[in-house]
């Protein structure tokens, strides 16, 4: 995670220009790579390394800092001083229990829950939407999700109770309340307008006061195991 000097989080709300940062594994170490720099290796830091409170909205937890390379590359990419930590296990981050109940789901530095579901006809029907007003399509990547799920209806993920794969099963237990980031072009970090304007004209949802797209989700069984893509799913719905 990105954060200001003072240990608190930063996005792609602040600073368009980390929608360009690509990160990678390469022999173990995060590997960190954007247009204009040199690629930099941040190996992970030995177990004695200390730790430091950092935050993510009102939750407060750990984070290990990850160096002065890390910090240096990514303060010149944005252009602003920022440092990059990374998760300490030993202050988990719960979910919300309006939404989790007593499952003992966490997260670590993800808005709020661990995986994002998406189905692939609700992109399709937003497009047609966009195009229909003259604007360009935009990719799945606008929305920056874990699952992508084939074959149902648009928004049937509004209605999931679970969704298995494997030896995964997940519980989709809250829809995905979109901000701004959802209007900056992943390719270009260029900000605009969509497509949070059409979006507002039929998916608001008034007990959150936002709009959505998307579900929230937690892992109910398979944790550690693995979602290989064109996997097949089995769903169960809420009603």
């Amino acid at each position: 995670m990105v954060v200001d000097p003072d240990g608190r989080f930063v996005t792609q709300r602040e600073y368009p220009r980390l929608a360009l940062v690509e990160t990678g594994e390469a022999d173990g170490a995060l590997r960190l790579a954007a247009p204009g720099a040199a690629p930099l290796r941040v190996p992970p830091s030995p177990p004695e390394a200390p730790f430091r409170d950092v935050v993510v909205w009102r939750s407060t937890v750990r984070g290990v800092d990850q160096g002065d390379a890390a910090a240096a590359w990514l303060s010149a990419h944005v252009g602003a001083t920022v440092r990059l930590v990374r998760f300490h296990p030993s202050k988990p981050r719960a979910c919300n229990p309006d939404y989790v109940g007593d499952s003992g789901a966490g997260t670590l530095y993800a808005d709020g829950y661990p995986i994002l579901v998406i189905g692939a006809a609700s992109l399709d029907d937003l497009n047609a939407r966009l195009v229909a007003k003259r604007s360009p399509a935009l990719p799945m990547n606008r929305f920056r999700p874990n699952v992508v799920i084939a074959g149902l209806d648009a928004y049937a993920e509004d209605h999931l109770d679970t969704l298995t794969c494997g030896e995964v099963t997940l519980r989709l237990v809250k829809p995905c309340t979109r901000c701004q980031v959802t209007t900056t072009d992943q390719a270009t970090a260029k900000v605009g307008y969509e497509p949070l304007s059409t979006l507002s004209t039929y998916r608001r949802n008034d007990a959150l006061a936002a709009v959505v797209f998307g579900m929230n989700a937690i892992v109910v069984a398979g944790a550690g195991a693995t979602l290989a893509v064109g996997a097949p799913v089995s769903v169960e719905y809420r009603f």
